[in-house]
């Protein structure tokens, strides 16, 4: 089976403890599989303006929004394959549309060396590129991810991302992993991928656990963070653990 490039689904996310996420496993044992790969190393560069016009945009929630990423799995250096990406969001529906290239041939696409590959993503990828005109790489973020799939071939997807970390220098792919973090040390993101309902199976589990959905942006989070630094002022978050409290960390000027 080849590798998909096209995705059109609802992405639900929840922010839990380790605790919780151990609950959480234990309801999926009867009904989801771990990924083949086990756990992934996912590398993003995100592309945008020099004033942050996509993200900026994105946080004051419009119907529509997109972003550009280029994502690894693990470092990539050269000819090794990574994922030049238009994530697209309407009404909740989450569109994704992806093209693989070698590292060193994306990069040069991006900096106007060679063109895109002539086909419809392509072409996509390279209109939203001249109507932004000023794309750059922005910021670099990373994560920790397993993946889980129904049993018995259904759409449902369930992901949990752990040191979730960005950076805005060394924007490259073949760099290693570090960077500032997002999450507590005992946090997890999980998301839900589905093009239809959530299982009540899952609907359970998060009851049971106190989970509700939040809304958690990776780069958005990422820029709210360097958006307070230029200021010069100390970064608080809240982070919603549970449903009948909060905690607050700080992340320091």
């Amino acid at each position: 089976m080849g590798t998909q490039m096209v995705f059109k689904r609802y992405e639900i996310k929840y922010r839990m403890t380790c605790r919780q996420q151990t609950a959480i496993l234990r309801a999926m044992e009867a009904h989801m599989q771990a990924d083949e790969y086990g756990i992934s190393s996912i590398r993003n560069i995100y592309y945008d303006t020099p004033d942050f016009r996509l993200i900026r945009t994105s946080m004051e929630k419009p119907v529509y929004k997109e972003k550009l990423r280029l994502r690894g799995y693990g470092a990539r250096s050269g000819a090794d394959e990574v994922f030049l990406e238009l994530k697209k969001k309407y009404r909740d529906v989450v569109y994704k549309r992806r093209i693989a290239m070698p590292y060193q041939q994306v990069c040069e696409a991006l900096s106007g060396i060679r063109p895109l590959p002539d086909s419809q993503i392509g072409r996509e990828i390279g209109y939203a590129m001249a109507y932004y005109r000023t794309l750059r790489p922005a910021v670099f973020l990373s994560y920790d991810r397993i993946a889980y799939f129904e049993r018995g071939g259904g759409d449902f997807r369930v992901t949990f991302d752990r040191n979730i970390r960005f950076r805005q220098e060394e924007l490259t792919l073949d760099s290693d992993a570090h960077g500032t973090p997002l999450l507590r040390a005992d946090e997890v993101l999980m998301e839900l991928k589905t093009d239809g309902a959530i299982p009540l199976w899952m609907v359970r589990a998060l009851s049971a656990q106190g989970v509700s959905k939040t809304s958690f942006s990776k780069y958005g989070t990422a820029y709210q963070i360097i958006t307070q630094q230029s200021k010069g002022v100390a970064t608080y978050v809240t982070v919603p653990i549970a449903t009948d409290r909060k905690e607050f960390f700080i992340y320091g000027k």
